[in-house]
C-alpha cells in the first residue's frame, strides 16, 4: 500500500514502522541495561547499607553455626528447640540493628522477593546479594578459625545438611525432601516478611514488634522442620541461602554437594510469593465481591 494511503487511513508507513520497531528494541535494550548499569551502584547509601548488609551476614552465619554446635555438643535433651530458640533471638536483634540502614534483609531471598515485589531496584538487589554472601563466607571462616578439627568435622562447621556420612552409611533425608521442606519454610516466612514490606502495617505494629515476629517465624520454621522428619543428619530447613553458601565454601563435601538445594528451594518460594501477592493480594476483599454479585 502507498505510504500516502497508510497516512490517510491513520497507519504508519512502513519506513515509520521498522523506524518504531528499532526505537522500542532500543528501548527495551536500554532499560535491561540501566537496571545493571545504575547509579545505585555509585551511591555511598547504597554501599553503607551492603556493608550493614554484610557485617549483619557475617554475625549471623558465626552466631547460628556456633548454636548448632555448642546445642548438640552439650547433649541437650531437645537441641531443635534450643536451637530455634536462640535462632529467634539472633535474628530479631540483627533485623532491628540493620533494618535502619538496609531494610534488614540479611538473605538473598528476601533481597530476590523484595526485587520481585518492587520494594528494591536490581542494581541494589545485585550489591546487596553481593555483601551477604561475602558475609556468610566471612562469618564462616570466623568460625572456622575458632573451633578445633574434630569439631568441624563432627558438626559439618554448622552448615546446611542434608545427609552426613556415618561410617560407609550415608544417614539423612532426600533430597527431594529437603527441597520440598525449603520451598514450604520459606514460602511461609515470606507471609511474616510481608508485615516488613507493607507500608501499613509495618508503621502500625512498629519496628520492634514486625522484627520479633519474623525471628520468631523464623525459629518456629527450624523447629519444625528439624522435628518432623526426626532423621539424624538433617539439620532443618535452611530458608537463608547465604548461610548456606558460608559453611559449604569452607567445608565442601556433602555441603557443597547438597548446596543446591538450600538456593533452588528459596527461588522457587520467592516465585509463587510474587504469584500470591500479584494475584491473591491485589484482589478485593470477599465481602465485596459478595456484595457485587448480589449474594450478600
Amino acid at each position: 500500500m502507498d505510504p500516502v494511503v497508510l497516512h490517510i487511513v491513520g497507519q504508519d508507513s512502513p519506513r515509520k514502522m521498522e523506524e518504531s520497531k528499532a526505537n522500542s528494541r532500543q528501548g527495551k535494550a536500554f532499560n535491561f541495561l540501566h537496571c545493571f548499569i545504575s547509579h545505585e551502584f555509585l551511591s555511598p547509601e547504597v554501599w553503607r547499607a551492603a556493608v550493614a548488609e554484610l557485617l549483619g551476614t557475617a554475625v549471623l552465619v558465626f552466631v547460628l553455626d556456633t548454636i548448632v554446635i555448642s546445642s548438640y555438643q552439650t547433649k541437650t535433651e531437645t537441641p531443635n528447640l534450643v536451637i530455634s530458640f536462640f535462632i529467634f533471638i539472633t535474628l530479631t536483634i540483627l533485623l532491628l540493628a540493620t533494618f535502619p540502614i538496609s531494610g534488614g534483609h540479611i538473605n538473598p531471598a528476601i533481597t530476590f522477593s523484595a526485587v520481585l515485589v518492587g520494594v528494591i531496584s536490581p542494581s541494589r538487589a545485585v550489591v546487596y546479594v553481593s555483601a551477604q554472601c561475602a558475609g556468610a563466607v566471612l562469618g564462616a571462616l570466623a568460625l572456622k578459625a575458632v573451633v578445633s578439627s574434630s569439631i568441624e568435622e563432627a558438626f559439618s562447621l554448622g552448615g546446611c545438611t542434608v545427609s552426613v556420612i556415618v561410617g560407609a552409611v550415608s544417614v539423612g533425608v532426600t533430597k527431594g525432601q529437603a527441597l520440598w521442606l525449603e520451598i514450604i519454610c520459606t514460602f511461609v516466612l515470606f507471609a511474616s516478611v510481608w508485615i516488613a514490606f507493607d507500608d501499613r502495617q509495618a508503621k502500625a505494629m512498629g519496628l520492634v514488634r514486625v522484627c520479633s515476629i519474623i525471628g520468631a517465624v523464623a525459629g518456629v520454621l527450624v523447629f519444625v522442620s528439624s522435628t518432623v522428619i526426626a532423621t539424624k543428619g538433617y539439620a532443618g530447613a535452611g530458608m537463608n541461602p547465604a548461610r548456606c553458601l558460608g559453611a559449604a565454601v569452607m567445608r565442601g563435601g556433602q555441603l557443597w554437594n547438597s548446596l543446591w538445594v538450600f538456593w533452588a528451594g528459596p527461588a522457587i518460594a520467592c516465585l509463587l510469593f510474587y504469584v500470591y501477592v500479584k494475584i491473591v493480594r491485589d484482589l478485593p476483599p470477599w465481602t465485596e465481591v459478595l456484595s457485587r454479585n448480589g449474594l450478600q
